[in-house]
């Protein structure tokens, strides 16, 4: 690497921020990714040591009312595959997922005005009664401050939602007139005003995404202050409005992630899954990037291919057990360790 850019990355590892003109060296050149990685991973041992904190995501709807123009389960799909689980259902992942040692549950689906509040509240209340020593998350899209405080009353802790783009111009290219760049990011501050633990984060290589967006994106996480970021690399689907766009290129999006790291050194980063949809060792290299948690997947395995926001999901056709098992294999390969707790951020 060329020596003028390590005094960049001391400095954002110092000070948590760098001048716009920096940031986009770092974001742009390849040739920095050594040390750049090598900084990230060095921060993230000092305050998480090798851990690894595993998520079990249940994705429990794929209805929604929305049309985001990048996403498979968009509303004007029809060649979509719908379906709800059960509260049962839930139950029977919930009850697996602990016997795996899975201490967090992660409730995800598309914006399904089915989900009533009650009914939210039901499910998550049935959860922490049966399990009180597990965190629920929810990522359910944007929903109203009452409904929030509902769901945290019922013991929700965790609230995932990606801006996904925090430049308005780009946001209404990725999203049809009704949605609302405002109200997203209205949203997240509410979830944070309430108690949330909150986690956003974006898509890199987006459709008509340009550098300026990606700084954009950095600056308003610098703004919200997130305990949780997750960055995901951008895959196409064959059913919407972008099927002819190329993915997103991976390195960028450990770049970003190793970025990240410096600015938000106690953050909670996961290694997502697309990141291993593009590349058969993604989540591993996010892991030597800086990030610190993976989500398997506990859905049951007849809709895990009904839940396809792009396309060619890695995962869909595992037992949760084999997930398990392979995956901390892997963690473990890659020089970190899996922890079965809660997981909370370390601020201390």
């Amino acid at each position: 690497m060329t020596n003028i850019f390590l005094p960049y990355i001391d400095s954002l590892r110092k000070n948590h921020d760098l001048p716009c003109e920096f940031l986009v060296d770092l974001i742009e050149r390849n040739d920095v990714e050594s040390d750049l990685f090598s900084a990230a991973d060095k921060v993230r041992r000092e305050i998480y040591g090798t851990d690894v904190y595993i998520r079990g995501l249940i994705e429990f709807t794929s209805y929604c009312k929305n049309n985001c123009y990048y996403c498979g389960i968009r509303r004007d799909n029809k060649n979509a595959q719908r379906y709800r689980l059960s509260n049962n259902d839930i139950m029977i992942c919930c009850r697996e997922g602990y016997s795996l040692g899975y201490r967090t549950f992660v409730l995800q689906g598309g914006e399904d005005m089915f989900y009533t509040d009650s009914k939210i509240c039901s499910i998550v209340y049935k959860i922490k009664s049966e399990y009180p020593d597990c965190a629920v998350t929810l990522s359910l899209g944007e929903r109203s401050a009452e409904s929030y405080k509902s769901f945290f009353k019922a013991g929700a802790s965790r609230y995932l939602l990606r801006h996904e783009t925090a430049d308005e111009g780009h946001y209404r290219k990725l999203h049809p007139y009704e949605m609302s760049l405002e109200n997203r990011k209205k949203c997240l501050f509410s979830l944070k005003e309430i108690g949330y633990q909150v986690g956003s984060g974006f898509m890199v290589g987006s459709p008509y995404q340009t550098i300026d967006n990606l700084i954009s994106d950095i600056r308003f996480l610098q703004k919200l202050d997130p305990d949780m970021i997750g960055i995901g690399t951008y895959i196409t689907h064959k059913d919407t409005p972008f099927s002819d766009r190329e993915n997103g290129d991976i390195y960028l999006s450990l770049r970003i992630i190793a970025i990240l790291r410096l600015m938000f050194p106690h953050a909670l980063i996961p290694a997502t899954t697309a990141l291993g949809t593009v590349h058969p060792q993604g989540r591993e290299m996010a892991l030597k990037a800086g990030a610190n948690v993976v989500m398997p997947n506990l859905s049951p395995i007849n809709v895990r291919k009904k839940y396809a926001l792009y396309d060619n999901k890695i995962c869909t056709d595992e037992e949760s057990a084999q997930c398990r098992e392979c995956l901390e294999k892997r963690i473990c390969d890659a020089g970190y360790r899996v922890v079965t707790s809660v997981g909370d951020v370390r601020r201390d």
